[in-house]
């Protein structure tokens, strides 16, 4: 099975849930990426931004909002099928509300409020050890870049939601990449 096969099927069954926003969670990710693509990001964080979410849809959910912890999840997910390029950013994209939370005070306010309440769930933002450690990360700026189309772009309605099959052809160039 093609890891577009697989993402296919785990959008169609558990990417239809909501965690407290106005689009599943599927519509979430394709929106995400089609911003990326859109705004000339490179292949493998527009990958990325497809991918982040799918530690959300292995497991069943903390509470209403999701898996608190699914960057990890979903990064190590990630990483069994891409190179780190791939999965770092989405690895680290909770890392990235946390940080970007922490240099820029006013981000908070304009979160959504569940990803306001998950902040709580996910410690809050980050001290200024874990700041100097996230930013050490080769991969922290395509990880606050993903955070970014996220926030911005993911969960907006009324805007036409990609499909998957119009990244088919850049996961499968991707899969199994050391990009």
């Amino acid at each position: 099975m093609s890891v577009v096969d697989e993402l296919a099927a785990l959008m169609a069954d558990k990417g239809q849930r909501n965690y407290g926003e106005n689009v599943t969670i599927a519509e979430h990710v394709l929106l995400t990426a089609g911003a990326a693509q859109a705004q000339g990001a490179s292949d493998t964080l527009i990958a990325a931004c497809l991918l982040h979410d799918v530690g959300h849809w292995l497991d069943e959910p903390d509470d209403d909002f999701g898996i608190h912890a699914h960057g990890d999840t979903g990064g190590a997910w990630v990483a069994e099928r891409f190179g780190p390029a791939v999965a770092e950013p989405v690895r680290l994209h909770v890392e990235a509300k946390r940080y970007l939370c922490a240099v820029d005070p006013e981000y908070h306010d304009r979160l959504s409020p569940a990803s306001q309440y998950t902040l709580t769930q996910q410690n809050g933002p980050m001290g200024i050890d874990e700041i100097a450690a996230f930013e050490a990360n080769k991969y922290f700026q395509d990880a606050v870049a993903l955070r970014v189309f996220e926030d911005d772009h993911g969960k907006k309605t009324g805007t036409p939601v990609p499909l998957l099959k119009d990244f088919a052809a850049l996961l499968l160039q991707l899969a199994n990449d050391d990009c």
